[in-house]
């Protein structure tokens, strides 16, 4: 009787265990958590975002052991050329065929906005750094997609305030021709004229241009006390490099209104200097983003900029949440990203809204002149906090459709 009682259990216990087994399975889908890192790998915008993005996603998986709920995590990753068709295609791809469950990096706007679309489509979750326009959690915001590093209304926010006070109330606009440039331009130029100034006029170039000079002749020719760069990479390098061969910065300021640290290295402090520019991060705010950077550093042999430190901050929230709930499926995964707040080095004050937008603390920089760095890539002094609740767009002037009004 007592083997018959004994024999029961067993079963009733390796019962329960199998249960449990399979409910473990469920959670994960495909017994595996797949994350994708799409980016630019070798065009204007690899610097910033690229194999660094690469680096920093797998720092990401690294730290939390390369597994969630006892099942493994892989990363994927792949150069989208910029192009939003490739990119489009390959997503597709990859949750069809690869059970991808969330990608991530997306710099290029055009990318990005791609991208969301089809993650929507398929119930898969996408996570912004890399990319700027506000459309992606404004008019094209998606119950699945985030945006995390910054955007094109807190760039101008900072930048362009910042240089209207000083005096430059008069601006022209040398603008990427997609859908980043042209919100960072709008944006921009809103508060230029919230603050009184004036728009003079503007040109547009398109992405990966090596030749600006009729497009800085036009600036030039405007009389406007401010040239807007709505640009970025080497796009923007190149067109700062041109602007002070043709002596623009002598009458007119330059405003660099996307500028990332490897941009200030790579045109060195001699001629980035005086530059006003607006970040989500530095790498040497404190002792946390020191300890992270240099890890970074260490890796990839260049500090973060902040799509790299916002790639690695944006997976630890979701694999955080995909722990917090229990599954790895995407409305379950965002509930609880929106749920938890966010505090780690790349965010202190982090909060993701029902837009889809991270909102955390900016920073207004200035570009330190060649005899005010003390070792390298100290580059930047900080000349401003910008609080969450005023650094990106208020909800209510938002046109998420997901925003309740």
């Amino acid at each position: 009787m007592k083997l018959k009682k004994l024999a029961s259990f067993m079963c009733a216990a390796l019962g329960s265990l199998a249960i449990q087994n399979a409910q473990a399975a469920d959670a994960i889908s495909d017994g595996v958590v797949k994350v994708g890192v799409m980016t630019d790998m070798s065009g204007v915008y690899s610097a910033l975002a690229g194999q660094g993005s690469v680096v920093a996603a797998k720092m990401a998986i690294e730290d939390i052991g390369g597994k969630l709920l006892g099942k493994p995590v892989e990363l994927v990753s792949i150069d989208h050329l910029n192009k939003p068709d490739i990119a489009a295609s390959k997503a597709r791809e990859w949750f069809d065929n690869d059970k991808v469950d969330m990608i991530t990096d997306l710099v290029t706007s055009s990318v990005g906005l791609a991208v969301q679309q089809v993650a929507r489509d398929k119930n898969r979750i996408t996570i912004n750094s890399g990319a700027g326009s506000t459309a992606l959690t404004n008019k094209n915001c998606s119950p699945t997609g985030i945006h995390w590093a910054y955007d094109t209304y807190a760039l101008a926010n900072g930048t362009g305030n910042a240089m209207v006070k000083d005096g430059n109330d008069s601006w022209y606009f040398v603008t990427a021709d997609y859908a980043f440039g042209h919100s960072l331009e709008t944006e921009t130029a809103n508060v230029v004229k919230a603050n009184g100034g004036k728009v003079l006029g503007s040109v547009r170039h398109p992405l990966s241009a090596s030749d600006f000079s009729s497009f800085l002749i036009s600036a030039q020719s405007s009389g406007a006390k401010a040239i807007g760069l709505a640009n970025a990479g080497a796009d923007l390098t190149n067109a700062i490099k041109q602007a002070r061969e043709f002596g623009i910065n002598k009458k007119q300021k330059l405003a660099s209104l996307l500028m990332f640290i490897t941009d200030v290295h790579g045109l060195g402090l001699e001629s980035a200097q005086g530059l006003y520019l607006t970040e989500g991060f530095y790498w040497d705010m404190d002792n946390e983003t020191r300890a992270w950077s240099k890890r970074f550093f260490e890796r990839h042999k260049k500090m973060p900029t902040m799509v790299h430190a916002g790639v690695y901050s944006s997976m630890m929230h979701y694999f955080k949440a995909i722990q917090a709930a229990g599954t790895d499926e995407a409305q379950a995964v965002m509930a609880k990203m929106r749920e938890l707040p966010v505090k780690d080095f790349f965010a202190r004050n982090g909060k993701l809204r029902a837009d889809g937008r991270m909102v955390h603390d900016m920073y207004l920089m200035q570009v330190k002149a060649p005899n005010e760095s003390k070792y390298p890539w100290d580059y930047y002094h900080i000349r401003r906090v910008i609080p969450a609740d005023q650094a990106f767009m208020p909800l209510d002037k938002s046109e998420c459709p997901l925003v309740k009004k």
